[in-house]
């Protein structure tokens, strides 16, 4: 694999402007959704572009629209796909991830990785019976500074079961304890 020293292209002052960054917000990194595309195909633009910065994951349409603003920490996760050049997005609140086609030369999969590692301050796993799991999380708004509380429940575990609001709380409580919360 080369290295090359020539500067990745800037991001069209349209989309910037759509964006809208904050105090102190950079642009890390950004890429074209593209449609058609496939193994071996490179696909055509659709009009969106991802934009990921030090705070939040946007997505631009192309009538200059902003369609995504999440901060980082309400990234659950990420996948991607090499094969289908494509990156799902998981998110906190439980809503249908998020999928984009962005061709292969992007460098979104590290920065949403990093990103989202970065707004993890501390975690614990809950074992709540046989197959079931839930996290509690404290994360950073890498935006505002402050700490957010968070717990993601594992497949089949229900918010509104006793047992499992009583050991989330618990692990909140324990987390808040060691973070200087309580």
């Amino acid at each position: 694999m080369a290295l090359s020293l020539r500067r990745a292209p800037r991001l069209p002052a349209d989309v910037r402007a759509a964006v809208g960054l904050g105090p102190g917000e950079r642009v890390l990194t950004w890429a074209p959704v593209l449609v058609g595309a496939g193994p071996g195909v490179a696909g055509e633009p659709s009009g969106t572009t991802l934009v990921a910065t030090n705070h939040a994951l946007y997505a631009v349409g192309a009538a200059g629209e902003r369609s995504l603003t999440r901060p980082w920490h309400e990234v659950d996760s990420g996948s991607w796909s090499a094969e289908l050049t494509q990156l799902t997005v998981t998110w906190i609140d439980g809503t249908r991830p998020s999928q984009w086609v962005l061709g292969d030369t992007t460098l979104l999969p590290e920065t949403l990785r990093e990103r989202v590692q970065a707004s993890v301050v501390l975690t614990q796993k809950i074992e709540l019976g046989p197959r079931r799991t839930a996290r509690a999380v404290i994360r950073q708004d890498l935006g505002r500074g402050g700490l957010v509380e968070q717990v993601v429940l594992g497949r089949g575990v229900r918010a509104d079961d006793p047992e499992v609001a009583a050991a989330t709380a618990a692990a909140l409580a324990y987390l808040r304890e060691q973070v200087g919360l309580s």
